[in-house]
């Protein structure tokens, strides 16, 4: 497995590693777990080589989120990486990516992206876009395109990043993974880390709200802001401060129409634990 660091230090393993290949890609932000693991597992059949980029993206954390603290856990994920079959793992400092303020940047369609986790977290789609455009052009461009894996934890920002990919007619094929969890239903997230024992007990809270709103949404009966309404009242009455659970098309992420079927719906959910803000989703 080769380590990269610079756009020119990337190109060049691609080219020697190809073979004029196109290339596989899974963008992280490293302190990878089993569900960025399967990911790369994934990929690993969709390219002739297959890239991993670590980089923590300061242009997509609030002033007030953990940019500093995010976890940073560089000799296991290559340690992980490599067992896994990734051929390069692109690692670049800020000053190779941003060698200067990114004053280019893309603006995301506000209809998907200033709704859900673009109202609570401003702008956080900006920087999204911003780098993963960026990724794209030192990875998968140089070879005419290729394929990236994306999970569907963070389902919104893949709805995103399909978006930009077809607006911009970018040759690059957007693949998604399942949401890998643990034995009790917890989403799989590199911020789990940051919950205690006792709160990590009671994370799985958040998958089953979502599971039980989705069940009452198939029931019909009561109007769907009520159930809404009464997901966030009972989160909140186990001690989390929830920011939404809603019932969305899954196509563009809008509040579904009448009598919408089963299987084109999303239930979408997102709460702080303590200091730790979670996020999942339930496709049904």
């Amino acid at each position: 497995m080769q380590i990269t660091r610079t756009i020119p230090d990337l190109r060049a393993a691609l080219a020697a590693h190809s073979g004029g290949g196109r290339p596989a890609f899974v963008p992280t932000m490293g302190n990878l777990h089993d569900g960025h693991i399967a990911l790369v597992r994934q990929a690993r059949p969709l390219g002739e080589v297959l890239v991993t980029s670590i980089f923590v993206n300061r242009l997509q954390f609030l002033p007030h989120e953990d940019f500093d603290s995010y976890p940073r856990t560089w000799d296991a994920d290559c340690a992980r990486l490599e067992a896994a079959g990734c051929d390069i793992v692109f690692a670049p400092r800020e000053r190779d990516l941003y060698p200067e303020p990114q004053t280019f940047k893309i603006q995301p369609d506000p209809a998907l992206a200033d709704i859900l986790e673009g109202h609570f977290r401003p702008g956080f789609f900006t920087g999204v876009c911003t780098v993963v455009m960026k990724l794209f052009a030192a990875v998968l461009l140089p070879s005419g395109g290729g394929t990236a894996v994306f999970g569907k934890k963070d389902y919104q920002q893949l709805m995103v990043i399909r978006r930009m990919v077809e607006q911009f007619a970018l040759p690059i094929t957007i693949a998604c993974g399942d949401t890998s969890r643990a034995g009790d239903g917890l989403a799989l997230s590199s911020r789990n880390g940051y919950l205690d024992a006792g709160q990590r007990a009671q994370a799985v809270q958040l998958a089953q709200a979502l599971q039980a709103l989705a069940q009452a949404a198939l029931a019909g009966g009561t109007p769907l802001a009520r159930l809404e309404e009464q997901a966030l009242q009972a989160l909140a009455a186990q001690g989390w401060a929830p920011d939404y659970l809603t019932v969305r098309q899954r196509h563009d992420l809008q509040p579904p129409q009448a009598g919408a079927a089963a299987g084109t719906l999303v239930a979408l959910g997102a709460a702080r634990l303590g200091g730790t803000r979670l996020i999942d989703n339930l496709e049904f």
